[in-house]
């Protein structure tokens, strides 16, 4: 049996530069959506800061809709993947896995021009539901299932008290949308900004001494004053 092995051609200017544009289309969206919102970019706007013209925008994008999709599936989905295989790979207490989600999720997104979406989202989501369904599933959805197998899994183990996974996944995730919507409006509009290392470090000694704290189901002692009959007998 003869295999032939075709020759490859020389790569050219013209072929480099159209393997890039899909590349070059998405980051030009990914800054339009983050500056101005999804209503207010137009895909002629789009095609203009990537270099190409409207039609080859629509040679890799048929709609504006779609490009915001790909602008997803290419800047937030990957940095959910990465921590879902990070799950399946760890072999350590829940605590260290669950710091090692939060801190992979602000060096991908945080640290991104993609952390702008989340802000875009909350405010243009009645707006457009079939794009708010989209990011549902695709991002907070997934986002949630895996914060909320490690909250479980660290109950099973005895590494957390029994709490309701829910909320406490909420709880837990709130303040990083929180950072990611101050970062990409109020942080620095009074001359101040909230450093995100300082904040994270904060967030999880307060979310991590909290799971491993006491039950639930042991109720909270108030603080004595100098009028308790404890303190009075002193």
């Amino acid at each position: 049996m003869t295999i032939t092995v075709p020759v490859p051609r020389p790569e050219t200017r013209w072929t480099r530069r159209k393997d890039a544009r899909p590349a070059e289309l998405l980051a030009a969206a990914l800054d339009l959506f983050v500056e101005r919102g999804y209503a207010a970019t137009r895909l002629d706007d789009v095609a203009r800061r990537a270099g190409v013209s409207k039609g080859t925008l629509y040679l890799y994008f048929e709609s504006k809709e779609e490009l915001f999709k790909a602008v997803i599936r290419g800047g937030l989905v990957p940095a959910i993947q990465r921590n879902e295989r990070l799950v399946q790979d760890h072999a350590g207490t829940m605590a260290d896995l669950l710091e090692k989600i939060i801190r992979n999720w602000w060096q991908d997104v945080g640290n991104s021009q993609i952390g702008g979406i989340p802000k875009l989202m909350f405010a243009e989501a009645r707006n457009f539901p079939d794009l708010a369904h989209f990011y549902q599933q695709e991002v907070i959805n997934r986002g949630y299932k895996l914060v909320g197998e490690v909250v479980e899994l660290g109950q099973r183990r005895g590494e957390f008290p029994p709490m309701d996974t829910e909320h406490a996944t909420r709880i837990v995730l709130a303040p990083l949308v929180f950072l990611l919507l101050w970062r990409h409006s109020f942080d620095g509009c009074d001359g101040t900004r909230i450093d995100p290392e300082a904040y994270l470090r904060v967030h999880l000694g307060i979310i991590l001494d909290g799971l491993r704290g006491r039950p639930s189901n042991e109720p909270a002692k108030a603080p004595r004053t100098a009028a308790d009959p404890a303190t009075s007998r002193r």
